[in-house]
């Protein structure tokens, strides 16, 4: 069977393609300005001029020679080397041979681990499929957590719940370094809360995943970059935060590089206490209940939570390297929520109320560990990548409920108290294996194509057990209590093609993918096996109109697969009145993608839009129905299809070389149709979202950043969630000597993030409120030590701080 789906998806990933261009001799010469030496091993690149991205380059030799050939074009020339300030340069290659002569570095004033920003740089690079945000200045996280810092960037929203959402779609896949986690969707909140802010170098969007991405999340991709430090030497950095209401945060990150070795480790630690408050008002059409149910709950949270990141490269030689690398992280939650439910007649006079107080203890623990291999097999570009992973999480969650009856006169009756303990536990494994092969050809094309496997094993257990008050012992329950073992391989391959044909640009890819899944329902005894294959092209066009001035044009066709969490027949007992319940019927969606976009620069404004439309079919949604007195409960389902058609629009303006403005607007037309699932079970509206963020550098001061933003109200399929802005400020200043950094900042300034969600049924309306601690101060210190060797020191060594 695996023989016969390989074979299926090497037949589909054969590609051809011949397209023919002229290139041209480049070289020339790297000195030190100061001391006319060469500068063996210097990078030289040459970047777009729309928006700075790689297009090709080489490396010096020993004599600080380098040489490369490049297609006809306007470009922005970079020249670089560790300990030396960059080299920039505008050229244009236009002859059959350009000879860029000698190009002299200025030795940096300061060493590395000194350096500061005194000027604003881009926020962003763009890739022919991806964003790339450089977070490593952002200071409006500073302290925070891993979802603080994604609810800074444009394009993305964060919910009550935390969950995760890009230009309005939720459907979102979260990686690290490159790799999807073993956590489940459920549990995005509890993935993010993992990382500090601070440990994070760079976020990368990828809006409409090309053929090289793996199928799933309808929304796209966040690819989370960690920080890992190449500098050569013993180099690294402390730092610590205090935030208001008990936030801590303090971590070290160690360093060491050399010729043959790159050390890069890491321990941050986390302990935060965080509030919320609730209130909901649910009116009921129907004699059977009382009308109203007026609901509210506060809640404290304490999370704690230990991370460790090693990782070891070895360089066998410049074309060879072998890495390994670990993650270590361990957390905790202690969480207490009072719950009170009062059932109202018509007059909204008190027929009875529920006192339901819940005492959590939550604790997780996440290991993964894999090995990589790079090989460069020539110098033209030919490249082997391979790696092989594997990640544990284990999670032990018990919650214990004490809940009291009092009747309209507010005298309990003890008659009706319970007492319950509800156990959660779980366990899952993730295995991934890749292997991607790069071919260049002499025509500037670039063949790239691969093999990944993704197995994925998920153990989620439930118990419940109420107190007998007669026998005075605790009585399964089984209708709640329940265990779903879960499986899901996918067997993918893909190939893509890129070229460049004069002034278009283009990469054209498939993508197929073999899905198996196996859920066992242990309470009914039901095995829920599916089995499909799938194709996935993905198609990406440029057309640059004049220097820094381009179309682009983009397909792809994604896939989201039901987590096991919304396959799960489980009740979420958690509140027994709103209750959620898993479909292990639940089909995947599919969706197909397109982007215009057009992008234009200016010496002083940078302008990129983008006209998308998606339509999804079988979509995903959930469907709240009353049960008996007056209990909700959310069940997921496929509605007939969901489109999402929007302009998104980012503006960056310099006003001066220390003052710059990012203005991001998301405009989107959003339409749901039910009508499947039940008569009139459609939804439409108009929404956008608007983020202005602003960095100000007074030099040798401080460096002041400011975001304001207004997300409008977003469709479900029965009501809305209403719109929601927030301001927030930060403020950082180097000290000692530029060797140290402290920052404050305040998050939701005025304390108006609070989320207020309609629900509008033929049986019900509710309305709630939802405020998790959002306003938060924080003050933050890094001091960074060590450095790298001297130049003597690191003859020989063929990579630096500033690769290309």
């Amino acid at each position: 069977m695996l023989f016969k789906i390989f074979l299926k998806i090497t037949l589909l990933l054969i590609f051809s393609a011949s397209v023919f261009g002229q290139e041209v001799d480049v070289k020339g010469k790297v000195r030190d300005a100061l001391t006319d030496d060469a500068l063996e091993f210097a990078n030289v690149a040459l970047l777009s001029r729309i928006d700075s991205s790689l297009i090709t380059g080489a490396t010096a030799d020993l004599n600080g020679n380098f040489g490369f050939k490049a297609k006809r074009g306007q470009y922005l020339l970079r020249v670089g080397f560790i300990g030396y300030d960059n080299f920039y340069k505008t050229v244009e290659v236009k002859d059959n041979q350009l000879n860029l002569g000698i190009l002299k570095l200025n030795p940096g004033e300061k060493t590395l681990d000194e350096v500061t920003v005194t000027g604003v740089t881009s926020m962003f690079e763009s890739d022919i499929d991806k964003r790339v945000y450089n977070v490593e200045n952002n200071i409006l996280a500073e302290g925070g957590t891993a979802s603080q810092l994604l609810n800074t960037l444009p394009s993305i929203q964060i919910n009550e719940e935390g969950g995760i959402s890009m230009r309005g779609s939720g459907n979102v896949l979260i990686y690290i370094n490159g790799r999807p986690s073993n956590l489940s969707s459920e549990e995005t909140e509890n993935i993010l809360s993992q990382f500090p802010a601070n440990s994070i170098k760079s976020v990368e969007l990828i809006t409409n995943p090309s053929s090289r991405y793996d199928a799933q999340g309808v929304g796209g991709i966040i690819n989370i970059i960690l920080k890992k430090n190449v500098k050569l030497g013993w180099n690294g950095q402390v730092n610590s935060s205090i935030g208001t209401r008990d936030k801590y945060q303090a971590g070290v990150n160690l360093n060491y590089g050399s010729e043959k070795w790159t050390f890069n480790s890491s321990y941050n630690f986390q302990s935060r206490r965080i509030f919320e408050l609730s209130e909901s008002l649910r009116t009921t059409v129907g004699d059977e209940f009382s009308p109203f149910l007026d609901q509210d709950f506060d809640t404290r949270n304490r999370n704690q939570n230990h991370l460790i990141n090693l990782g070891l490269d070895h360089h066998f030689n410049e074309n060879v390297t072998l890495g390994v690398y670990s993650r270590f992280s361990n957390s905790s939650r202690d969480r207490t929520r009072i719950y009170n439910q009062r059932y109202q007649d018509a007059q909204r006079n008190l027929d009875s109320l529920f006192v339901r107080t819940l005492t959590e203890d939550q604790s997780s623990f996440n290991l993964e560990v894999g090995t990589t291999l790079d090989y460069d097999i020539d110098t033209l570009g030919q490249k082997l990548y391979a790696t092989f992973s594997y990640a544990y999480n284990e999670q032990d969650r018990i919650e214990y409920f004490d809940q009291r009856f009092f009747d309209n006169g507010n005298a309990e009756i003890d008659s009706k108290r319970q007492d319950q303990i509800y156990g959660r536990p779980q366990e899952s494994d993730l295995f991934i294996g890749q292997l991607d092969y790069t071919k260049p050809f002499g025509n500037g094309g670039r063949l790239e194509t691969g093999i990944k496997g993704t197995f994925s094993y998920f153990r989620p257990l439930q118990t419940f057990e109420q107190l007998n008050l007669n026998t005075n012992e605790y009585v399964q329950n089984d209708t709640i209590a329940n265990r779903f073992d879960f499986e899901e391989k996918v067997i993918g391959g893909y190939g893509i093609y890129r070229n460049n044909h004069n002034k278009i640009g283009y990469q054209v890819g498939l993508r197929a993918e073999q899905t198996f899944t196996d859920g066992l329902d242990q309470n009914s005894g039901i095995n829920y096996v599916n089995e499909y294959f799938n194709l996935f092209p993905s198609l990406f066009v440029t057309y640059e109109v004049a220097p820094e001035s381009e179309f682009t044009v983009n397909y792809s066709r994604r896939i989201n697969r039901p987590s096991w969490g919304q396959f799960a027949p489980f009740y979420n007992a958690q509140d027994l009145l709103n209750t959620r319940l898993g479909n292990p019927n639940l089909r995947p969606e599919f969706t197909d993608s397109y982007e215009l976009g057009y992008s234009k620069g200016w010496a002083q404004w940078l302008l990129s839009s983008t006209v998308y439309h998606r339509r999804t079919t079988d979509a995903m949604t959930r469907v709240i129905s009353l049960l008996q007195d007056n209990a909700a409960v959310q069940l997921w389902d496929n509605a007939n299809w969901r489109r999402d058609t929007g302009l998104e629009m980012i503006h960056q303006l310099e006003f001066a070389s220390n003052l710059d403005l990012t203005l991001t607007g998301n405009f989107f037309y959003s339409q749901l149709n039910g009508e499947n699932i039940r008569e009139n079970f459609n939804n439409s509206n108009f929404t956008w979202t608007v983020t202005m963020l602003g960095n100000w550098v007074i030099p040798n001061v401080v460096n002041i950043q400011l975001m304001a933003d207004y997300r409008g109200p977003i469709i479900l399929p029965q009501g809305e969630i209403e719109p929601i802005y927030g301001l927030d400020l930060g403020i950082r200043r180097d000290i000692l000597k530029n060797r140290a950094t402290v920052s404050v900042n305040i998050s939701d300034l005025f304390n108006t993030r609070v989320y207020r969600i309609q629900t509008d049924d033929i049986e019900f309306s509710q309305s709630r409120f939802f405020n998790q601690e959002t306003r938060i101060g924080t003050l933050s210190f890094v001091y960074r030590f060590g450095g790298f060797k001297s130049k003597e020191e690191t003859k020989g060594v063929k990579y630096s701080d500033d690769p290309f």
